[in-house]
């Protein structure tokens, strides 16, 4: 990536972080909500340690 380009990706991080944060757990929630639809596991990192969750035990 050039420097000019990482710089405005640094910027709108930095200064977007809440509206950021914000789509990303917009875009977790819909992800968990279509696996719980389709009945599918979420392959997460515990501990160190990689799990698959169950649909019944996501939560959501």
């Amino acid at each position: 990536m050039k420097a000019e380009a990482q710089k405005d990706v640094d910027r709108i991080l930095t200064e977007n972080r809440r509206v950021v944060d914000q789509a990303l757990d917009r875009g977790i929630r819909k992800a968990m909500l279509r696996h719980k639809k389709d009945g599918l596991p979420v392959v997460i990192e515990r501990d160190g340690k990689i799990e698959s969750v169950k649909p019944e035990d996501l939560g959501y």
